[in-house]
């Protein structure tokens, strides 16, 4: 036997490690006071829906029965008290943002949430406000910077969907010259440990050493993509409006998940709705790598496509800077594209013939606009130019593109030109500007309550539900749920996982 071999140095390197670790934590325990300190610990973690792949079995009545977005709903009860020797202040949270603390609910959406104070700090409840931080995202719950005196605590009763009961729920944040760990105290219904926490620590700690040592033996390579990534192939197709966020989208998540690789290719909305039914028709079972994104809802036949709500879309009308005119009304617009209105001095601009520049059929933009704007069909188009009309018995001169950017293009540079694009688009072209419809301008951040009627649900599709481990879902997840909210912010978008966005994507 080897008695100097590495696995024995190792042993004993291990074994003296633990003890000293040991005897230094009881030194730090009965010698050093204890830091501010605020423990979390989830108190109840139970399904309530129906299809939720782990929890309770349970019957529904009421309002879990008839909503089918509860079908997986989950509930958690988190505690958050300060369980530490000193008061905690609003100015010891060391967060530079409104919030002190955040919650993280892996794998799950939140729905809704509530919050209950003991009878005795009733006070406190003024800072559970939106203004001061109170807010979810996705899986993130941010709370406020919340006084605690010693021993008083808080809990959140929470609402989720998607993921399973036990999934991983933690709190993170700073306090200064403390920290935020997981609760360790006994609550009152608990009966108290067997071994102090000091003996139980020890015990980790030399058994720790243990598996470490025999984990040598058994080592090998476990080098893990990030939780939720999926190797393999994936196509995105689909809406040449979206094509910024997904192209941001596809390099983002390869660079996080190694292994994957997926590519996109855009053709226009009703184009990618077709091409992902023609696959998926030809396999005979299972869903195609494919995923297909679309201004708005996809048309009738295509029921063996699964939706997903993605993000609102914001549209505008572009006129060129020549045409000094900032709004129109609807009615306006109609009659425009009914050739009822030819020349801007009409709704008070120059004196310049009206050119429409328009997207070819198939495009989730025009499909958008037609509904929501025209409420009707654009008249057929009269020119391949934009500049006359080839057809003479046309009421109105309009041209046709297959790209928002050659739509944006020709208005810039065509005096008179009227045409529409997806509102972050347009913003960074020369020599056009947006139009107001209504009084109401094109804007994101109050499309709840403006009103503003060229707006749309961004979708995604997949032929039937994609394997849970396939890149499609995981792609899926990341965009609607995880790092991918934070890019179709960056592009002006509202995700529809957002509590802003969560209501208008509900309506539309």
């Amino acid at each position: 036997m080897e008695w100097f071999d590495g696995e024995n140095i190792f042993a004993v390197f291990s074994t003296l490690l633990g003890l000293l670790t040991s005897v230094g934590v009881l030194w730090y325990e009965r010698r050093v006071p204890r830091r501010k300190r605020i423990g979390y610990r989830v108190q109840m973690d139970t399904a309530i829906g129906s299809d939720v792949r782990s929890g309770h079995t349970n019957v529904r009545l009421g309002l879990f029965d008839d909503d089918p977005e509860m079908a997986d709903a989950t509930l958690v009860l988190l505690r958050l008290e300060n369980d530490g020797s000193q008061t905690i202040a609003v100015d010891d949270y060391t967060s530079p943002d409104i919030h002190g603390l955040t919650v993280t609910f892996t794998g799950r959406t939140i729905k809704g949430v509530a919050v209950t104070l003991p009878s005795a700090a009733r006070h406190l409840m003024s800072h559970f406000t939106h203004a001061r931080g109170l807010r979810s995202s996705g899986s993130m719950l941010t709370v406020p910077k919340v006084p605690l005196n010693k021993g008083q605590h808080f809990k959140l009763l929470v609402l989720l969907t998607g993921g399973e009961v036990g999934e991983e729920v933690t709190v993170s944040g700073g306090i200064s010259e403390g920290e935020v760990v997981v609760n360790r105290a006994i609550a009152p219904d608990e009966a108290p440990p067997v071994f102090s926490r000091a003996t139980r620590l020890i015990t980790v700690l030399l058994t720790v050493c243990v598996v470490t040592l025999a984990s040598i033996i058994l080592l090998r390579d476990s080098t893990r993509p990030p939780i939720g990534c999926a190797k393999g192939e994936l196509t995105v197709i689909g809406s040449t409006a979206f094509r910024p966020v997904a192209e941001e989208l596809e390099k983002k998540y390869e660079d996080d998940c190694p292994g994957s690789e997926i590519t996109v290719d855009l053709n226009g909305s009703a184009a990618g709705i077709r091409e992902l039914a023609e696959a998926g028709a030809r396999r005979k079972e299972g869903s195609p790598a494919i995923v297909a994104l679309s201004d708005g809802p996809k048309s009738t036949g295509y029921a063996q496509l699964r939706e997903n709500r993605v993000a609102v879309s914001t549209f505008a009308l572009v006129v060129n800077d020549g045409v000094e005119v900032d709004g129109l009304s609807t009615s306006d617009v109609r009659e425009i594209y009914r050739g009822d209105i030819t020349n801007w001095q009409e709704v008070g601009g120059p004196d310049l013939a009206v050119r429409l520049v328009s997207r070819n059929a198939g495009s989730g933009t025009r499909d958008t606009f037609q509904r929501r704007v025209l409420q009707g069909f654009e008249p057929g188009a009269s020119s391949t130019d934009c500049r006359r009309k080839d057809d003479t018995r046309a009421r109105v001169l309009r041209c046709e593109f297959e790209s928002t950017e050659q739509v944006l293009n020709t208005v810039a540079e065509l005096p008179g030109a009227l045409g529409y694009s997806e509102l972050r688009s347009a913003a960074p072209t020369k020599g056009l500007h947006r139009l107001e419809l209504d009084g109401r301008a094109p804007s994101v951040d109050d499309i709840a309550e403006s009103g503003y009627p060229y707006r749309e649900i961004e979708y995604a599709y997949t032929y039937g539900r994609p394997p849970a481990s396939s890149l499609g879902s995981s792609f899926l997840n990341y965009l609607i749920r995880g790092s991918g909210q934070d890019v179709i912010r960056t592009h002006g978008y509202l995700p529809c996982a957002t509590p802003e966005g969560l209501k208008v994507c509900a309506e539309e």
